[in-house]
């Protein structure tokens, strides 16, 4: 009776919270280059990509638009990619959002986070960061496609250890190359000073969208959610699992700090590189709500993303007979494609494991 009192609860605040919408973390995707040719990568980005980093200015305008509706000190906003070490402009970038009064953070593969890069982004006012490790070192090699990634990952994880005042964490994609190992993994970041930990699974998008070798079986997935569980009652190291998906009663709770809630387009937005503007950057582009280029940031804001707040449309396919969807209302929005499809459900996966 008490998670299911939670449960109604929680499903009242999500649509109470839609239609407040407050903006809570602005993702920028401020370049589309990067240093490495990941086989998971969502967004397909290569070293020359065909869209040019976007004008600092340009998403500037894009904080000016918000200024005055938001509270800075609560407004989170974060630098992504591609890899984001490669602007050359990321600590005036930072400085100018620190002056400004916007906490900001930043996702990284690591490799080019030098403890004199590390204590330049932290003069400029950083907040938090994240860097990936994607098993032990020949799995995470595998799966970044370069030979010296590992190490360079480990290295800048080391530098965070370090560091004052800093909010970092690790994330990882698990996948059937990294799963029978994620006990090593586990003892192998602790003893880099790991303290944070969030586990992703890979989802069809991008260069992952066609390859099956990535994908989790649901023994596998299931496996993943049961050593989360795991970790966290051991309390030496806090691990969560990724907002991806309603996982149902035996997981909820058991492996994040909250029930499931897609936040995406709800209090989550994002810039893209071509100026787009979206949920988060998993969104495929008919979830694109705008441009930067032609409309008003905030204008969109307050008087679009339908699609996102309110999610009766997902009420078909294999939703339309789930017990579950009261609580999952149609799982994540980056799991549809580009005809409003779900493609993926990890709480019928789950449902699919052998007893």
């Amino acid at each position: 009776m008490r998670h299911w009192l939670a449960q109604e609860l929680f499903r009242a605040y999500r649509h109470n919270n839609a239609k407040l919408h407050p903006l809570r973390t602005l993702f920028w995707e401020c370049t589309l280059r990067c240093n490495m040719s990941c086989l998971h990568c969502g967004s397909d980005c290569k070293v020359q990509p065909a869209v040019p980093d976007m004008p600092a200015a340009d998403f500037f305008k894009v904080i000016d638009d918000i200024t005055p509706h938001v509270d800075p000190h609560t407004t989170f906003v974060v630098f992504i990619g591609g890899e984001v070490l490669l602007r050359p402009d990321l600590d005036a970038c930072g400085l100018e959002l620190y002056r400004r009064g916007f906490p900001w953070g930043l996702v990284t593969n690591g490799y080019l986070l030098t403890r004199d890069r590390l204590e330049r982004l932290q003069r400029s006012g950083l907040h938090s960061i994240t860097v990936s490790i994607d098993g032990l070192e020949d799995d995470h090699n595998w799966l970044r496609q370069n030979p010296y990634s590992f190490v360079k990952a480990s290295e800048a994880i080391r530098n965070l250890s370090q560091a004052q005042e800093l909010v970092w964490d690790v994330v990882t994609c698990v996948n059937p190359r990294n799963y029978s190992r994620l006990e090593e993994l586990k003892a192998y970041l602790y003893g880099l000073g790991v303290r944070r930990w969030r586990v992703f699974t890979i989802f069809p998008m991008g260069r992952a969208a066609g390859n099956p070798e990535l994908k989790l079986s649901p023994d596998q997935l299931r496996g993943t959610l049961d050593f989360i569980k795991r970790t966290r009652a051991e309390g030496r190291m806090h691990v969560s699992y990724a907002c991806e998906g309603y996982l149902g009663d035996a997981y909820e709770l058991q492996v994040r700090n909250q029930y499931y809630y897609c936040r995406s387009g709800v209090e989550v937005a994002s810039v893209l590189c071509d100026g787009h503007i979206s949920g988060c950057t998993s969104m495929r582009s008919n979830f694109y709500q705008g441009s930067i280029y032609t409309d008003n940031f905030w204008d969109v804001w307050q008087n679009r993303f339908e699609i996102y707040r309110d999610r009766s449309w997902t009420h078909k396919g294999i939703c339309k007979q789930c017990k579950a969807y009261r609580y999952c209302e149609g799982n994540g929005l980056h799991l549809y494609d580009d005809n409003g499809n779900l493609l993926h459900c990890h709480y019928q996966t789950l449902r699919d494991c052998k007893e």
